[in-house]
């Protein structure tokens, strides 16, 4: 599904990751996270795909909304059990929008 996204300028944050073979926890994680993040102030929506990387972007009003994301205390939790247990590597970009167009073929 791609995001419904509001005019620009907003924030995206990039998440590219590698997992590791353990696998236990990691989608009731990844679905909670999701649930929680919807609650955000500021949060604008997400998208994601895995095959060997998997890469999840979500779109924010604001860097102070993503902040609070951040530090969020059951993200906090979710963070570190990523590194110690889901996670290769991976690395977190975050960009200003500035820009943004697309193309929807319309059904008959």
């Amino acid at each position: 599904m791609i995001a419904k996204t509001p005019q620009p300028p907003y924030y995206a944050v990039i998440f590219t990751s590698v997992r590791t073979a353990l696998d236990e926890g990691y989608k009731a994680m990844s679905e909670k996270m999701v649930k929680l993040a919807e609650q955000q102030p500021g949060f604008l929506g997400w998208e994601g795909a895995r095959n060997e990387i998997g890469i999840t972007v979500s779109y924010w009003e604001s860097e102070q909304a993503i902040r609070t994301w951040k530090a969020n205390m059951d993200h906090l939790e979710a963070q570190n059990l990523g590194r110690d247990k889901w996670y290769e590597r991976y690395k977190t970009r975050v960009a200003k929008v500035e820009r943004d167009y697309g193309f929807e073929r319309l059904k008959d």
